[in-house]
């Protein structure tokens, strides 16, 4: 017996050494890989200089984008969960890629990309086309645009090439503008659910959808007005690039089942008739086009190119001035506005601060861009930043913003302590108005045989528990302060503006404009991009620009801790979200579109009645987007 678990033991042994050493190994194996890898980026860093006739890929992905949303560890996060990352593109990249590009001998032509392109504002789309437009007027290089099949905002861009081609199973989808809700009244009061709430403003439709079963004319007068200018704009664009009759978007559209069926459904042969694209290609025959136009790369067997991304790795400014130059700072406001600190995809009343108060405080920048594209949010945290842009026009440095896609609501009142508004013409602004919800569910708990009680010393304790009817008296209180953050609004409004708040009042009741609509009405002080309102800044500040040529630029953004950097690197373990796990009960792989995008809309409105009280639940949001 002794003998049996003596050998026992001498086996165990032997099989743990080899464990341990099997362990070991892999262990001094991957750290050999992470030497020869750090080694071999030491010695062979930098891009691969550029051949002759090389084409720049412009492959648009994702959403376009202000600035980088999630960090590295909400990436990873997502990945570690099954869940695809959001792709973005950033708006400036794209810009300073074709800017040098039109300058480098090395380029010889640009292909567009789009097919993958999923979200973008009509002032993003603006800006990249005009970018388009200054590279082919400036440098005399083709622009190719070929797609699989074009979705509407990606045909915009395709619209500016030189030769707009498609593969012969695509299709150019040109829709039009406008949206379509869900109504929650009649279910809600199925449920026993009453959403009270407290607002200022005609127009402000925000809550709509919980009180009523369609649109109030209100509404449907506002946004008509809204989307048949910016549908007129973006059709009258396409048309002129292509050189199309003015109107016949319009006309293709109305006339679609007949001029399909005349084609027998061929939609490539549809575009090529309508003159949305210049010719028919596979992929095959485009690339063959591509390799005529520029080179061979025999390596790859196919034309020669360079993506975005290397491009932008090829950037280099010998002559970039040094950061004690004078110069312009750029602070990127976008997303929603929400109290404290956010990351970037989201607007901290406390970050934004800091980073505008980080500009104010760097003596080389002597004035200030915001670029705001966000549509609003919690008004105190709105406040916090007007206020830090208003200390900054104090101590003497100039602040200009810049409207990207959206700058409405909370978006417009960080707007306000400026110096000059550049809005693009199709830029959502406006909806100057104040809202607060506050939901009770005392019907639902009958239905559900609940019941509740207890004693407060006032009435006031308890009395936002959503279990029991709304006290009018607490009603009363959230409209006074909803009433006097209104007054806050259009008074500070109407002191930026240099009008009267009875005047505000006229073009706010949280009414949506377009870019060109608000400088109509004195809301904004000029139509134009990004680069304008640098110019307008570095002119206000009195910098020295030579006509041509655009001041020092610095993107203020925050800086990233020891600490940071170290969670970027890791992973957690977190519990799969509700919507997935819902998905599963149901036996879906995932939840169809609509139904995500309700849930958002709900956990949105529990949001907004979980934030604090008084004046700080006061919420300056229009819940819009650009189409």
């Amino acid at each position: 017996m002794k003998s049996l678990f003596s050998r026992l033991g001498w086996l165990f042994s032997k099989a743990w050494w080899l464990l341990d050493g099997t362990r070991r190994a892999l262990m001094n194996l991957l750290v050999l890989l992470l030497l020869v890898a750090l080694v071999s980026a030491l010695l062979f860093r930098g891009p691969k200089p550029l051949a002759d006739k090389t084409t720049l890929v412009l492959k648009l992905e994702g959403n376009l984008v202000e600035q980088f949303s999630g960090s590295a560890r909400e990436q990873l996060v997502a990945q570690a969960q099954g869940q695809g990352v959001a792709k973005q593109t950033r708006l400036r990249d794209v810009v300073a890629a074709l800017e040098q590009a039109a300058k480098d001998d090395k380029i010889s032509a640009v292909l567009l990309d789009v097919d993958d392109l999923q979200g973008a504002g009509l002032a993003g789309l603006r800006e990249v086309a005009e970018a388009l437009q200054r590279f082919r007027k400036s440098s005399g290089k083709p622009v190719l645009a070929y797609g699989d099949s074009y979705g509407q905002r990606g045909y915009f861009l395709a619209a500016q090439a030189s030769e707009v081609y498609l593969h012969p199973m695509g299709t150019v989808m040109l829709e039009g503008f406008g949206r379509w809700r869900t109504y929650y009244k009649d279910a809600l009061d199925r449920l026993g659910v009453t959403a009270h709430v407290i607002k200022v403003g005609t127009y402000k439709s925000f809550a709509e959808p919980y009180t009523a079963n369609g649109p109030s004319p209100a509404t449907i007068e506002a946004e008509s007005l809204v989307y048949g200018e910016l549908w007129s704009g973006f059709t009258g664009a396409i048309e002129a690039a292509r050189k199309l009759e003015a109107g016949s978007i319009g006309r293709s559209i109305e006339e679609l089942p007949q001029r399909l069926a005349a084609v027998q459904g061929d939609t490539g042969k549809l575009a090529v008739d309508a003159k949305f694209v210049d010719g028919l290609k596979t992929r095959d025959q485009m690339r063959e086009l591509l390799i005529a136009k520029g080179a061979k790369d025999e390596q790859t067997k196919s034309f020669r190119q360079v993506s975005l991304a290397d491009y932008l790795a090829q950037l280099k400014a010998p002559d970039t001035p040094s950061k004690l130059q004078p110069g312009v700072g750029i602070v990127v406001a976008e997303g929603e506005i929400v109290d404290g600190d956010a990351g970037p995809g989201r607007v901290g009343g406390d970050s934004l601060a800091r980073l505008i108060r980080k500009a104010r405080e760097d003596e080389a920048l002597k004035a200030i861009v915001l670029r705001v594209n966000s549509p609003g949010g919690s008004a105190f945290a709105s406040e916090i930043i007007r206020r830090e842009l208003e200390l900054t026009r104090q101590a003497g440095k100039p602040v200009v913003i810049s409207m990207g896609d959206v700058a409405a609501s909370g978006g417009y009142w960080i707007s306000m302590s400026s110096d000059a508004i550049v809005a693009d013409a199709s830029t959502i602004t406006g909806s100057i108005g104040v809202f607060g919800i506050l939901p009770t569910a005392e019907g639902l708990m009958d239905k559900l045989s609940l019941h509740t009680g207890g004693v407060t010393t006032t009435w006031l304790a308890g009395g936002f528990d959503p279990r029991r009817p709304l006290d009018p008296r607490l009603k009363a209180t959230q409209q006074s302060s909803v009433d006097h953050t209104y007054a806050r609004f259009t008074g500070l409004a109407a002191q930026a503006r240099k009008s009267t708040p009875e005047k505000i009042d006229a073009v706010a009741q949280g009414r949506i404009w377009t870019g060109n609509q608000a400088l109509a009405r004195g809301l904004v002080d000029r139509t134009g991009r990004l680069e304008d309102a640098v110019l307008a800044a570095a002119k206000l500040a009195k910098l020295e620009v030579k006509d041509g040529d655009r001041p020092r630029l610095s993107y203020v953004e925050r800086d990233l801790s020891t600490k940071d950097r170290l969670l970027a690197s890791l992973t957690d373990a977190v519990a799969p979200p509700v919507a997935q796990g819902l998905a599963q009960a149901l036996g879906l792989n995932a939840l169809p579109a609509p139904v995500i995008e309700e849930f958002g809309v709900l956990r949105e409105l529990a949001r907004l009645a979980s934030q604090g009280h008084g004046e700080r639940a006061a919420v300056a949001h229009c819940l819009c987007g650009a189409p």
